[in-house]
């Protein structure tokens, strides 16, 4: 099979890297001096240095090369921008012959508040089919071959089945869901939680704290997730109660290690300059609060991050409200 994928940051390179053990796969990015030195060095220094491309992952910064790569029923193009980049980078493979699209990005378009299928509906229409693959998975783990679970989810079971020829196998284990928005509401604001468990952990409040924080914090994302429309149970599933736990977790985590940083009192900017790399769980929370805020649904988490992200709040006083909220009923 041939297999596209476009965006060479961490996550791109390192999804490349596992598609590259069954596929011709071509990795594309847009930066020309940065793509001529993986060409030459045959790895991603800039992303994920020390981890050797296989000899059936090749590089270009021509994207149309990249398109016409995945062209056919058969083969497949996989998006790995954020979302912010998503919905230009669909409009962009209009044009092509791209059968099959897959993104590996995870969050809401902050303007629209719209979920990841939702923008690919809108662009694509029914002209392509399309699906997201998420699931609990670090770009260094997957890189070097380390066991993980992943979900595609699509409402074409065709491409569904694509994606698990293309990738099960080895350490990667594929399942599928046509839960969309479980799947993709689980993967968003999971980023927002672990934010919130970063600051948690960086103001030293300890383990029982840290599992109150996620446990609520998947009340939350259950509560949203049913509101616009998705199954419960996926939302206790890999691609959402399996996310959350390691991305609150995980040292390896961006949205983690920014609530550790905001902990600190470190600003905003600084932590995004100081990261280098792009943490979703910083756009996401505004549009769920925003979106949370619309549909009457209780995310005082959300809230008290967004507030530390975006008014001004510090990391001790959104605990202190969090702590001081009135008592609710568990199942709530």
């Amino acid at each position: 099979m041939n297999i596209s994928v476009l965006g060479a940051g961490a996550w791109g390179t390192a999804m490349a890297m596992a598609f590259a053990a069954k596929n011709q796969v071509l990795l594309w990015g847009r930066n020309q001096q940065a793509i001529a030195a993986m060409q030459a060095e045959r790895q991603n220094t800039a992303y994920l240095p020390g981890f050797a491309f296989p000899a059936s992952l090749q590089v270009t910064a021509d994207f149309s090369a990249a398109l016409a790569h995945a062209a056919g029923p058969d083969n497949l193009l996989v998006v790995a921008t954020s979302v912010s980049g998503l919905r230009s980078t669909l409009e962009a493979c209009l044009p092509y012959q791209a059968s099959n699209i897959v993104w590996l990005c995870k969050g809401f378009e902050e303007a629209s508040q719209l979920l990841p299928h939702q923008v690919a509906h809108a662009v694509l229409g029914d002209k392509m089919a399309f699906g997201a693959l998420s699931g609990p998975s670090f770009a260094q783990e997957v890189a070097q071959g380390l066991p993980c679970a992943l979900t595609i989810a699509s409402t074409s079971a065709t491409l569904s089945q694509l994606v698990v020829q293309a990738l099960h196998g080895n350490a990667v284990r594929v399942y599928s869901s046509d839960d969309m928005i479980g799947v993709e509401v689980g993967g968003a604001v999971k980023n927002i939680m672990a934010i919130a468990t970063g600051m948690v952990d960086g103001m030293g409040l300890g383990l029982n704290a840290r599992a109150a924080l996620i446990t609520r914090g998947l009340a939350e994302i259950s509560r949203l997730g049913v509101a616009l429309g998705a199954r419960a149970e996926t939302l206790m599933g890999l691609t959402g109660v399996g996310d959350l736990i390691l991305t609150c977790t995980g040292d390896l985590s961006r949205n983690r290690r920014v609530g550790l940083a905001l902990a600190q009192g470190k600003s905003l900017e600084n932590i995004v300059q100081e990261l280098g790399h792009v943490a979703e769980g910083v756009r996401c929370a505004q549009a769920v609060r925003g979106l949370a805020r619309q549909l009457g649904v209780d995310m005082p988490i959300t809230e008290a991050v967004a507030g530390v992200l975006f008014d001004g709040v510090s990391a001790q006083q959104m605990m202190s409200r969090l702590l001081a909220r009135d008592a609710k009923q568990e199942s709530h």
